[in-house]
């Protein structure tokens, strides 16, 4: 094993769930880790506490009229549950058949750290960066990054950058260097309904009082028409439509047939919004999901209850024009409109982002296309991505600079999900797409 894949277990083996409580020590600990990593690099170095987890920011001696990159990226990861589906323990990283297997390998501690490596390769070269370089790395991605907008309001004159590098996203297929200039926003709505005051018997009561179960099933079946159209009013009156020259090169994308995407989920056949292809549907048009929902008995075997009451969860991902706050409203007020009778629903607002979208053809994503074709041999294709990091949008808002997205997690990572997994091959070129980015950079 290479020294920079062992370093990379190391980071790896941090159990740095943001979301758990009893995991605090261990995010802290993370972000301490980081911060040797960067001292012993020779860059200037500050642990930032917030409320909750630590920033981690460093950064090279400034030097007046050069440029200056922020790189972003998390440490924090998801948690690992069910843990009974991993064919490895997920903090114990390990390698087979060409990946690296453990939580955290491809969001984002591998992305974020290819950067990292690759200044550290430019510094051992060179003995010096070519530019003004920022780190930011932050341990509370995974939960909204609750407290990174008010740390970059108070820190955004010494964050000031020209353009902001992450690894966060994802490659269309192996061997296809992929550019993001666009993110889906977010927004998230949780619904509990109730009816009786406890759980009843089905046939003592059934049918003659409200099954909140039902009206749940009712509710959410109410969002959508039976095509896949959104059926919240209102809900496509800002989106921007698609440019043709958009869709004409994401018809010419690698991997991105809807027989590719249907192959990687294991789906049967295609279903959404119509007169789009699934990779339309998925970088470019807004919908809305259920997450979650539950109600009742859950156990093996019957038990004939009328139950108590029962919640969904709904995630909508959002589009440019639309206005993540609106949407959440239209979506609460079509649910309460479609609450059948003899139930009571309530309605927790859940978190927000907007849909983030630059220009693929400025000069600094020409820059962002070079390094991915020097290091990957092809020219990249440049998609939007379906999924949000709303943190993009507010760090353009709040410090003026537009992000590169050099996406590296394969289609197969399993994000979020049991077997994470991160592309050794993916993670070699990475460090290389960094070092040559920073020239790329440096040179305009």
């Amino acid at each position: 094993m290479t020294p920079e894949l062992e370093r990379l277990f190391e980071h790896l083996r941090f159990p740095s769930i943001s979301t758990d409580s009893t995991h605090a020590g261990d995010v802290r600990a993370n972000a301490e880790w980081l911060v040797e990593q960067f001292e012993s690099m020779g860059l200037k170095t500050e642990l930032h506490e917030t409320p909750k987890h630590p920033v981690v920011i460093a950064r090279n001696e400034r030097v007046e009229g050069r440029k200056t990159v922020l790189i972003y990226g998390h440490y924090d990861v998801q948690p690992v549950d069910p843990v009974e589906l991993w064919d490895s323990p997920p903090f114990e990283p390990e390698i087979r058949d060409g990946k690296i297997w453990g939580r955290g390998g491809a969001d984002n501690k591998g992305q974020h750290f290819v950067h990292i490596l690759g200044a550290e390769k430019t510094l051992k070269e060179k003995g010096e960066l070519p530019l003004n370089v920022i780190f930011l790395i932050e341990g509370e991605e995974e939960i909204g990054s609750p407290n990174l907008v008010p740390f970059l309001e108070k820190h955004k004159e010494e964050l000031a950058c020209d353009i902001i590098a992450v690894s966060d996203t994802g490659m269309v297929a192996p061997g296809v260097p992929t550019l993001g200039y666009g993110l889906r926003g977010i927004t998230c709505v949780e619904v509990t309904v109730k009816g009786p005051s406890g759980d009843l018997h089905s046939g003592v009561y059934g049918g003659a009082v409200a099954n909140p179960a039902s009206a749940a099933a009712r509710m959410v079946a109410s969002l959508h028409q039976d095509d896949g159209m959104i059926a919240v009013e209102g809900f496509y009156d800002d989106v921007i439509p698609l440019e043709d020259w958009e869709r004409e090169m994401w018809a010419q994308v690698p991997g991105a047939s809807d027989a590719d995407f249907l192959k990687t989920t294991g789906s049967p056949e295609s279903f959404g919004e119509p007169g789009y292809s699934m990779a339309e549907r998925l970088w470019a048009r807004p919908t809305i999901e259920v997450n979650g929902i539950g109600s009742g008995y859950q156990g093996e075997g019957s038990k004939t209850v009328l139950p108590a009451e029962a919640m969904f969860k709904l995630s909508c991902r959002l589009v440019p024009g639309q206005d993540p706050e609106k949407i959440q409203a239209q979506v609460i007020a079509h649910l309460k409109s479609h609450t059948p009778k003899g139930v009571t629903a309530s309605f927790y607002e859940g978190h927000s982002g907007k849909a983030y979208h630059n220009d693929p053809h400025s000069e600094y994503g020409k820059a962002g296309q070079t390094a991915l074709e020097k290091s990957f041999g092809c020219a990249p294709v440049l998609i939007r991505e379906g999924g949000s990091i709303p943190i993009i949008q507010d760090m353009k808002e709040i410090l003026g600079a537009d992000s590169l997205m050099l996406g590296l997690a394969l289609p197969d990572c399993q994000i979020h999900a049991p077997n994470e997994n991160f592309s050794v091959e993916n993670f070699e070129g990475g460090i290389e797409m960094s070092r040559v980015l920073l020239e790329e950079l440096a040179a305009l």
